[in-house]
């Protein structure tokens, strides 16, 4: 029997300095797109996929996220009430960003390195399976990729990587790449994992991007790597996930199908994740057509 997997980790405390000077008072987890933080957007997917408990990982500088995914105030609620039936649809999205899922809050503390955060929820998790995903990209497919990345635990009973194919050369220079025998159409069984290889170096072309599935073994594995930990070396997770293939645990790696990823941690994935979303959006989708017919000659 496998466990059901409740629970996900959302890292937050970078200071996003490629958005500076934008970001020097606002987290790049709340820069909007169109009308909605980028970490609603991955909250709202995780939920969907049947996730309970998000625990996020700030800093000191994050107290906006904490205050997003709180009950609005009472003056905000008084003044879409005061607006009527205009308002009410507002009122009504408002208050359910507070109930989406229950939201933890954990202080990030330990060296630089996507590992450190996982090492701070280590308590909040316990054995239990977990999902493991940023807080400034997401994936718009036709299956979601957490509901994917579940499916597949629990067939395997194993960790699952999120990846998509890579098609542009400098993509070999953003991610990791898995490589290993295809067990189910998409989906391989890892036999070796490069970080950023460049493509004459990759083992293949899966990148792993956006998202993991974790069992609880991953904190024993980052405590060994934490012990060769290095004054000056980053802390990766990547490292650990080596250490459990060479115990012989599965990791799987996904292709998330018809997938397009958004990076919105830089500036054109952020404007890319834009300019589609507001295509997509319902309210302005066909002015914002017009208008780019428009501008773009």
């Amino acid at each position: 029997m496998v466990q059901k997997v409740t629970k996900a980790v959302i890292p937050a405390a970078g200071f996003g300095t490629r958005f500076l000077p934008q970001t020097k008072a606002m987290p790049k987890e709340m820069l909007p797109i169109v009308d909605k933080p980028v970490i609603q957007i991955v909250v709202e997917g995780l939920v969907e996929a049947g996730i309970k408990d998000i625990i996020i990982v700030t800093g000191y500088h994050k107290r906006s996220i904490e205050d997003h995914f709180d009950a609005p105030s009472v003056d905000l609620v008084t003044n879409l009430k005061m607006g009527g039936e205009k308002k009410k649809h507002l009122l009504e999205e408002v208050e359910q960003i507070g109930n989406l899922a229950n939201f933890i809050y954990v202080r990030q503390k330990g060296p630089y390195g996507n590992g450190t955060p996982l090492m701070n929820v280590r308590t909040l998790i316990g054995d239990e399976p977990f999902i493991y995903t940023w807080s400034d990209d997401f994936i718009r497919a036709e299956v979601n990729e957490f509901s994917e990345l579940i499916r597949l635990y629990k067939k395997y009973n194993a960790s699952v990587l999120s990846s998509i194919k890579l098609t542009k050369d400098e993509d070999y220079d953003r991610f990791g790449v898995a490589a290993g025998k295809e067990i189910e159409d998409g989906v391989i069984e890892v036999e070796t994992i490069v970080e950023k290889p460049g493509k004459e170096k990759a083992p293949g072309n899966l990148g792993n991007v956006s998202s993991s599935l974790f069992t609880s073994d991953i904190f024993n594995y980052l405590d060994k790597v934490m012990e060769n930990l290095r004054a000056g070396e980053e802390f990766y997770y990547n490292d650990a996930i080596k250490l459990m293939m060479e115990d012989g645990k599965r990791i799987l790696a996904a292709e998330i199908k018809n997938a397009k990823y958004y990076d919105t941690g830089n500036k054109m994935g952020y404007l890319r994740a834009v300019v589609d979303e507001a295509l997509r959006h319902k309210g302005i989708n066909g002015e914002f057509r017009q208008y780019l017919k428009e501008v773009v000659k």
